[in-house]
């Protein structure tokens, strides 16, 4: 369900940071940073997601926006889908690398580890839960502890932004938006 209270409910001095942002990238503000200033306590996202896919790990910034993009896939979340293989593209410099994993992960131009993780994001986000051999196939692909923990950060933070975009409808925005919003994204993180 499409709120309006996203295009029209903000107070006066986020209306006015919102205009700031579309003059400055010249592009429509997405959705998911309207709601996450209409109400902040509510989603509360920043300082996790920011965490998740900012913080210190093994894992490149590249490879947590491709988790996000494919977390988003399975999820069927088309804002998100297209936001995060955005930031993933401009991350990789190429827009062959997430295209051709959301499209067959079995022969995407990946390294072993980062598709075994995948694989293990995608089994816990349709199906609700892994196992242990689930987690042992990901370490004997090379992946440490650490790095598995930090993807499950990752999927944590767009199962939940994914409920949100979608519930909300939230709209795809044209690939300059999308553009922008990953320059952004890349350059000054979630927070």
């Amino acid at each position: 369900m499409r709120l309006a209270i996203l295009d029209h409910g903000h107070r006066l001095g986020t209306k006015a940071l919102l205009g700031m942002i579309r003059l400055v990238s010249r592009q429509p503000v997405v959705d998911a940073v309207k709601l996450a200033f209409y109400r902040p306590e509510f989603y509360g996202g920043g300082p996790l997601t920011n965490e998740a896919m900012r913080g210190p790990s093994a894992w490149s910034i590249g490879e947590r926006e491709l988790m996000a993009a494919y977390v988003s896939k399975v999820n069927a979340c088309p804002f998100c889908i297209a936001a995060h293989t955005a930031t993933s593209n401009y991350c990789y410099g190429d827009d062959a690398t997430a295209a051709a994993t959301l499209a067959d992960l079995g022969s995407a131009p990946i390294a072993a580890p980062l598709r075994a993780t995948l694989e293990l994001l995608g089994k816990l986000t349709r199906e609700g839960s892994v196992d242990a051999d689930d987690i042992r196939a990901v370490l004997a692909a090379g992946v440490t502890p650490e790095q598995v923990k930090d993807a499950l950060a990752v999927s944590l933070v767009f199962d939940i932004t994914n409920r949100l975009a979608n519930a909300f409808d939230f709209e795809v925005a044209g690939p300059a938006a999308m553009e922008a919003g990953a320059r952004h994204l890349v350059k000054r993180g979630y927070g």
